[in-house]
């Protein structure tokens, strides 16, 4: 579980993210939508423990993240929307990399081959040196490199950015079939038909403020493209 509790962080005059609570549970995908600067990525950051909030608390599975750094990032796995590998290695050779780095040290070669299968990378690409990559195909390895540290909480950062249609599809069934296995998931994008499709509630953030959530069934009564581009296309203390 992922708790953000009245979290603010401010540089100076600029108040990147202002009083956000929110819970995201075991079995749950929630995205947040918003344009660039809402805050989102700030969010993110911060429950990662790479920079301290000027106030408020993040919890991952019970955890202090600012208290305990260390403990909390073993039960959290992140994917960033530029994916950093290393260039040189193979797939193979990255996966059993980050792998190991993440604490497990007794993965079988044909664990690795089969969560490459799973994120949908060819076989042929298995043992080919990323830097020759799309940026579909790193998406994939990063997400593979998640689900072998197997965290309780995942958290992407416009995950789906510069992916093809196809590869979109596959990755959104792939988050599926995450939720399935209990993972609290949470997902900035910019993307709103991928993150009506895929999640259980969906928040709108704006100038730091998280201004509106959404469960799913009530995605399905709402325009949601014309509720975020009205909140956008105004300062958020008119919007609230």
């Amino acid at each position: 579980m992922l708790e953000i509790i009245n979290l603010s962080k401010h540089y100076g005059d600029v108040h990147a993210v202002n009083d956000l609570s929110l819970t995201i549970e075991p079995g749950e995908i929630f995205t947040m939508l918003g344009a660039n600067g809402a805050g989102k990525t700030t969010t993110l950051m911060v429950s990662l423990g790479f920079t301290e909030p000027t106030q408020g608390t993040v919890k991952i599975c019970g955890i202090d993240v600012t208290k305990d750094p260390l403990e909390a990032k073993k039960h959290v796995a992140y994917v960033s929307e530029n994916v950093m590998l290393y260039g040189n290695f193979t797939a193979r050779q990255n996966l059993e990399f980050f792998t190991k780095l993440g604490g497990r040290k007794d993965v079988s070669d044909d664990e690795y081959r089969e969560v490459m299968g799973r994120v949908g990378l060819q076989q042929d690409a298995f043992d080919r040196r990323v830097k020759g990559f799309s940026k579909g195909m790193r998406q994939k390895l990063g997400i593979a490199i998640a689900i072998m540290k197997n965290a309780e909480v995942i958290l992407l950062d416009e995950p789906t950015s510069g992916l093809d249609p196809k590869s979109g599809a596959e990755f959104l069934q792939l988050l599926a079939e995450l939720r399935e296995e209990n993972k609290a998931i949470w997902m900035t994008t910019h993307d709103i038909f991928r993150a009506k499709q895929i999640a259980d509630r969906v928040g709108i953030m704006v100038e730091g403020n998280l201004m509106r959530t959404f469960t799913s069934s009530e995605l399905e009564k709402e325009d949601l493209e014309k509720i975020y581009v009205e909140y956008v296309s105004q300062p958020a203390e008119q919007a609230a």
